[in-house]
């Protein structure tokens, strides 16, 4: 998946992936959810929460 297309899937800009691949910024808690959703996890996936 490019950029491109997670951002046009996300309804946001490639500079916003770009930005938050690279740590200049972050999603915020409502960004969060729909990517959760749109890779289908949950956002303890997604952040790599781990219970074990």
């Amino acid at each position: 998946m490019t950029q491109a297309d997670l951002a046009q899937a996300l309804s946001t800009t490639e500079k916003t992936i770009s930005h938050w691949e690279t740590g200049y910024s972050e999603p915020s808690i409502s960004q969060l959810v729909t990517i959760a959703d749109y890779f289908d996890v949950s956002l303890d996936e997604l952040v790599g929460r781990d219970f074990n």
